[in-house]
């Protein structure tokens, strides 16, 4: 059996009152008594339950989440599941509060996580932009003791603490095998729709869906990125002007900016059929899929991440270890047929 505070208060000889100032680290205990609770905590091998002691004192866990400011459907679901998380905050013993921030703007991350520096939230969830400075200042604030947690897209190579998000090589990887399955033996050449480069996630999802494309479907050729920054007014545009080619047999938007590219794809639906794999289910996907202007959905749980993001930061607030398999965040696929 685990040791309880009683039997470090039986072993010390001291009240139980004694033995929770010690172990709160209160004032109004002797030193040769502190000691005497100090040794029998140790020979005894007690470890303290630190979210229980929390709750006990009415710990509040001020967290921060930083999103791209941006017009696509995912980000704003993400926002709606972050508002729910508001929600709960009573429950949960958290005050949670989202910064927008210029879109793939290095500089403006920069210096929202500087600001932060000074006003010492218990933890910090940030969708990164993958640039030297962003890292930088991650690694200072980690070295300051500050929790870090990257959502949707990761910041591989800094101190951060922990990814909330799916694996974005495997889903490029699985979108590369679904598109070309359903090609079959067809040759032709295939637009790649992303947001930015500068963005890991992105560039992740480009180099799995490379890499199979390559070793298995070579008859299909990957054309240059087309980069809407999540804009669907953008995509629309490059995603219209693309498919004036009519070598172009199939499509794989890597990114948001989805409302642009169906409407792109309905404009050129009587020129050609087209197959099409896009991420993130929204209602305006899950409209294409239905009427099949969309074939598959690559989907992440953007609940998932947000919980999983807010345990983290409350785990590494209190110096406890996360637990790895809880913090999974699964890859879904999505056909007409499987809508949830």
């Amino acid at each position: 059996m685990r040791p309880t505070v009683h039997d470090i208060a039986a072993a010390a000889g001291v009240s139980l009152a004694t033995v929770d100032r010690v172990l709160n680290q209160r004032p109004g205990v002797r030193h040769v008594t502190r000691e005497k609770v100090e040794t029998a905590i140790r020979e005894l091998g007690y470890v303290r339950d630190v979210a229980a002691a929390n709750l006990a004192k009415g710990r509040t866990y001020p967290l921060v989440f930083i999103l791209p400011a941006s017009d696509n459907s995912f980000m704003h679901g993400l926002n709606a599941e972050i508002s729910q998380a508001v929600l709960r905050s009573s429950a949960e013993r958290t005050d949670i509060r989202t910064i927008e921030v210029p879109a793939f703007d290095p500089a403006a991350l920069v210096s929202v996580l500087e600001e932060l520096s000074r006003e010492k939230p218990c933890g910090i969830a940030l969708v990164a932009t993958d640039a030297p400075d962003v890292r930088a200042a991650v690694d200072r604030l980690v070295r300051e003791r500050f929790p870090i947690v990257t959502l949707v897209s990761d910041l591989t190579g800094s101190l951060r603490h922990h990814y909330a998000g799916v694996d974005n090589i495997a889903a490029g990887r699985t979108a590369a095998r679904l598109l070309g399955r359903f090609l079959g033996p067809r040759e032709g050449e295939i637009a790649v729709l992303a947001g930015s480069m500068l963005v890991r996630d992105h560039r992740e999802r480009l180099e799995g869906f490379t890499a199979v494309m390559a070793e298995e479907f070579p008859d299909l050729v990957i054309l240059p990125v087309l980069e809407g920054r999540d804009d669907p007014e953008v995509a629309h545009r490059l995603v219209a002007d693309a498919l004036g080619n009519a070598g172009i047999i199939g499509v794989y938007s890597l990114g948001a900016g989805n409302r642009g590219l169906i409407r792109a794809l309905k404009e050129k639906a009587v020129d050609r059929v087209l197959t099409v794999i896009a991420h993130e289910l929204t209602a305006h996907t899950r409209a294409a899929l239905i009427d099949n202007t969309i074939d598959a959905i690559l989907n992440q749980d953007a609940g998932h991440e947000v919980r999983s993001a807010i345990r983290v930061l409350k785990a590494k607030a209190d110096g406890l270890a996360v637990i790895e398999a809880q913090e999974r965040i699964r890859l879904d696929i999505f056909l007409k047929d499987n809508l949830p």
